[in-house]
């Protein structure tokens, strides 16, 4: 019965790959926005996902007439270095669930369920990671928000440059923490934003938790209530701050940090993905040893990257951090 069923079960898998990578975009906003801008970029190897960063300026010479016009060479470009991080989703079905199960119907049924369980998950768990800060299960975890653009923009390393070290503060996003309340929440929300503009270049997505989308929410009159009818179309519940699309990832199965507000231009945030890993069914067949039971595994591999950190940036409430200090000294 299991070897029976063991083919159709892999190409079961194999058709839905696809279904997969797009219900892990749909689950999150910020993803999706990604998708949409055609930052979903996929490598093709190396043990190392490289993205070239431009930092520098070029000279531009005054003169006049005959005036020599000299150039002398400068580092222009650099690059950040991300590592390949893996995950994976195993599928089983046991010898006993193909037995009570064993008319074709029934069978199609129960690979169904394990198939649609196997979606969910990929979504879940992307959608938290991409709020990780790399440090998750002993390192393996790819590196998202907390770790691109942290509370602390002064400290770590991020693809491979240190941000304390002198020479790279253009690797640094913006940071403003700020007890925040109805009366001050936009003039914060403003200063982080003017911070995270270059020119043309802004924000386009601000993700907040649930707590800091409802108390900029209630600054609002209802004539303020701007909603873009494309995120809202794609399922999301948007309002909007000059001109950026924000969102809240909270509520139930929402993973954005509490009093967390970030601020992003999505135009330098990818999600590099292996084009060999990319919700694939790895491994070939995995019929168990010493089990009864059929194994797939469903693999990605890849990480989250960025190219500019200057014009993102987050803000954090610390609110509570305040109330405790008070309640500690009174």
């Amino acid at each position: 019965m299991v070897n029976k069923y063991n083919d159709v079960f892999t190409v079961t898998l194999e058709n839905r790959s696809k279904t997969m990578r797009d219900n892990v975009s749909k689950n999150n906003a910020l993803l999706s926005r990604l998708k949409d801008k055609g930052n979903f970029r996929p490598i093709s190897g190396g043990s190392k996902i490289l993205e070239e960063l431009e930092y520098g300026e070029g000279d531009m010479v005054w003169y006049s007439g005959y005036d020599t016009i000299s150039y002398q060479p400068k580092q222009l470009f650099t690059a950040a270095e991300y590592a390949l991080k893996l995950c994976a989703v195993p599928v089983a079905i046991s010898g006993e669930e193909f037995l009570m199960n064993s008319n074709e119907e029934q069978v199609m049924d129960l690979l169904e369920k394990r198939i649609k369980n196997a979606e969910k998950t990929l979504s879940n768990k992307m959608a938290a990671a991409i709020y990780s800060d790399g440090t998750g299960s002993s390192g393996k975890e790819i590196g998202g928000l907390a770790l691109l653009v942290a509370d602390d923009p002064t400290s770590g390393t991020v693809g491979g440059i240190n941000r304390a070290t002198t020479g790279n503060e253009f690797w640094r996003n913006q940071s403003v923490s700020a007890a925040l309340t109805k009366d001050n929440i936009r003039q914060q929300m403003s200063n982080l934003y003017n911070k995270c503009c270059r020119g043309n270049d802004k924000p386009d997505l601000i993700v907040a938790d649930d707590e800091l989308y409802s108390l900029y929410d209630s600054t609002l009159m209802d004539l303020q209530r701007f909603t873009d009818p494309k995120v809202a179309d794609a399922g999301f519940i948007s309002l909007k701050f000059k001109g950026a699309d924000m969102i809240y990832d909270g509520g139930q199965g929402g993973y954005c940090p509490k009093n967390h507000m970030y601020f992003l231009n999505t135009n330098y945030i990818y999600l590099r993905t292996h084009k060999d890993r990319d919700m694939k069914v790895i491994g070939g067949e995995r019929v168990a040893i010493n089990q009864d039971a059929v194994y797939k595994i469903i693999g990605w591999a890849g990480n989250m990257t960025m190219s500019n950190a200057a014009l993102q940036g987050v803000l954090i409430d610390t609110t509570d951090e305040s109330s405790s200090s008070a309640s500690g000294n009174s």
